[in-house]
């Protein structure tokens, strides 16, 4: 018996098998399961979006697109504060679907619940805003103004880690703005990144044509990307696949925000307060088994505490049970699949084989792999250069501030990083010359808040930001207007 038809929310006669696109309808494509990353069950079936399925869905959107945008902004916002009211009402099934399906812990399921209101209750706030300016005008006793008017339908793109956050991270400032929009959900988390966000709109009373739901694999996206009717795409993932995202948006002169990779240093000074920094580094690198952007794939410590803050990490390593979240007192439950199982294992043993040593964990079982705590490592090793995207803290050491500032920016990426240091003015000068989006202070590398620009730079992302008034930025385009006086 799947847990879609155990009576949990959403029911799933309503959507097994479905796609949500003008009401739950057979898909084009078949359908795919679902299955429980931590026992292997079958927990649902989900329709899965064909090509035509995604034209019909934009040629939807965007009939539907034109009434909304002339909707009363606050007519806009209702709707979205209803659709939290929806999330808070059922919020234990959906945290259960986010631990069945992403195998994290119910804490992590709150933490994406908490986060997914917070984005919705901020972006409602977009609607108060003003929208418009009046300009100079070029001509004497003409009027000049300027205004933000919606870009359309906008694809939406979404990853596996934090489906529900993700989905509305970009679809609630998004639909308040007067856009359409066309999310596909991960294909390991179709329920909780699609099926239950589809429901709460539709409890919440959005009109119907406004949001599409397309589960589906690589061929979805892509016709996401190519629909004619999409303006433009929010894609979070790897950088490989940004990249390819990037090119075929780009023949359509479409507008991208690419949410991508990290390789995040967590920086510890020698005036550091050793246990908290390590309490932070653990947090950073394990939370979630490692499987954040965000995540600190780097621990970079003044020699001269090495031998402290490394035992340190290892005792918050050894502390954190391994297993099925749902199981009481389990801290990390399994990765997401074998593919990515098999990868960090692979960073891991090449790593040792050049030089590094293993001081905790190391050694997976199945898709369960345990924190993990590697020193002597090499800036040549996988472990220093590729972003690992599990629950593995590479330490490297370093003498001085210049030094540790010079090898946290030795990447492509530039996402996040975290400085750790007794004195905030010094914390803060090596902040300032971090290549990263966001730096975070005596605290954790992974952070989100709904009010604060998310995004990073070089192959973390296209300089794009999320978050906040940001958003207007992102999720409109301007519109000038002139009026000659006494025509």
């Amino acid at each position: 018996m799947t847990a879609a038809s155990e009576g949990t929310w959403p029911d799933g006669a309503d959507w097994t098998g479905k796609i949500y696109s003008g009401g739950w309808r057979q898909s084009g494509g078949g359908t795919q399961p679902v299955t429980e990353p931590a026992t292997g069950e079958r927990l649902a079936e989900v329709g899965v979006a064909a090509p035509a399925d995604v034209a019909r869905a934009g040629a939807l959107a965007a009939r539907a697109q034109r009434a909304w945008a002339e909707a009363a902004p606050q007519e806009r916002a209702e709707v979205l504060l209803r659709t939290a009211r929806a999330l808070r009402d059922h919020s234990g099934d959906v945290r259960q679907w986010i631990v069945r399906e992403s195998g994290g812990v119910p804490a992590k399921g709150d933490y994406e619940i908490a986060a997914g209101l917070s984005q919705l209750s901020q972006a409602a706030g977009l609607a108060s805003l003003p929208r418009g300016e009046i300009l100079s005008p070029s001509t004497p006793g003409q009027t000049s103004c300027a205004w933000r008017v919606p870009l359309g339908v906008v694809g939406v793109i979404n990853p596996w880690n934090a489906p529900l956050l993700f989905a509305m991270r970009a679809l609630a400032p998004a639909l308040v703005l007067g856009n359409a929009v066309l999310l596909k959900p991960d294909t390991h988390t179709p329920v909780s990144g699609g099926i239950v966000v589809a429901r709460l709109f539709e409890e919440a009373g959005l009109p119907e044509g406004l949001l599409h739901v397309l589960p589906g694999g690589p061929g979805t996206g892509e016709a996401v990307v190519a629909d004619p009717h999409v303006a433009m795409v929010v894609f979070t993932g790897s950088t490989q696949a940004g990249r390819a995202v990037a090119r075929a948006a780009g023949d359509g002169l479409k507008r991208v925000a690419l949410e991508l990779g990290g390789k995040n240093s967590i920086v510890v000074l020698d005036d550091a307060d050793i246990d908290a920094a390590a309490a932070a580094g653990a947090m950073s690198s394990f939370g979630y088994q490692g499987q954040a952007c965000v995540a600190a794939g780097r621990h970079l410590v003044h020699a001269d505490i090495m031998e402290p803050y490394t035992e340190a990490l290892i005792g918050q390593a050894d502390a954190l049970r391994v297993g099925d979240p749902r199981e009481e007192g389990v801290a990390l439950g399994p990765v997401i699949s074998e593919r990515q199982a098999a990868n960090i294992e692979r960073i891991v043993d090449e790593s040792v084989a050049a030089g590094a040593r293993v001081l905790a964990g190391g050694r997976r079982d199945g898709l369960f792999y345990p924190p993990t705590v590697l020193d002597h490592v090499a800036r040549t090793m996988p472990a220093f250069t590729e972003e690992i995207f599990g629950p593995v803290a590479p330490v490297v050491a370093f003498r001085t501030d210049t030094e540790a500032v010079e090898i946290a920016n030795d990447t492509v990426y530039g996402l996040t990083a975290a400085v750790h240091s007794r004195s905030v003015p010094r914390a803060a000068a090596i902040a300032e010359r971090l290549r990263t989006g966001m730096v975070h202070l005596n605290d954790v590398s992974a952070k989100d808040a709904a009010n604060a620009p998310f995004g990073g730079m070089g192959a973390s992302g296209n300089g794009s930001r999320i978050g906040g008034t940001a958003n207007l930025e992102q999720f409109t385009q301007w519109r000038w207007m002139t009026v000659a006086e006494g025509v």
